[in-house]
């Protein structure tokens, strides 16, 4: 088996309007679907470049539902979504998250990204990032393991 790439997210919400309004609304994502009906509420959202049939999936079960545990813990520790390749669409991104009056959890120069970290309602982490420019880390694998640095805008 050999894996061709990452295709979609799902995620287990409490409130999918106020998710899919966070995911839609907020980030820019595409919604592609309403609500799945009685059954099942979800939402499925894609990029606007329209890579594949979707890339998140949103499925309520609840404001009953338990929470995050914080801390270490087994589970993902976020998702990261590529904005683009430059600092201005950092700088972009940053001024709209600000505006939206979403936390910003982190940031970070990786060497070969540089990276917003913040949450969605529901608490999972989402990396919002750009590829540096003229960072050759297919030639160089070892640029993964960068140390990483504080983020400067």
């Amino acid at each position: 088996m050999e894996i061709k790439e990452l295709g979609h997210v799902v995620l287990y919400v409490r409130d999918l309007n106020r998710s899919a309004h966070f995911y839609g609304e907020v980030l820019g994502w595409r919604r592609l679907t309403s609500n799945g009906g009685p059954a099942m509420p979800v939402a499925a959202f894609s990029a606007p470049s329209n890579r594949t049939h979707h890339e998140l999936l949103l499925i309520e079960v609840g404001p009953d539902a338990a929470a995050l545990p914080s801390g270490r813990r087994v589970g993902m520790y976020h998702f990261g979504v590529k904005i683009g390749d430059s600092d201005d669409e950092l700088r972009a991104a940053l001024a709209q998250l600000r505006e939206a009056g979403v936390p910003i959890l982190g940031a970070g120069d990786h060497g070969i990204t540089r990276s917003l970290y913040i949450a969605d309602p529901d608490g999972n982490e989402i990396e919002l990032y750009i590829d540096v420019p003229d960072v050759d880390w297919r030639s160089d694998p070892s640029l993964l393991y960068s140390p990483v640095k504080p983020l400067r805008l």
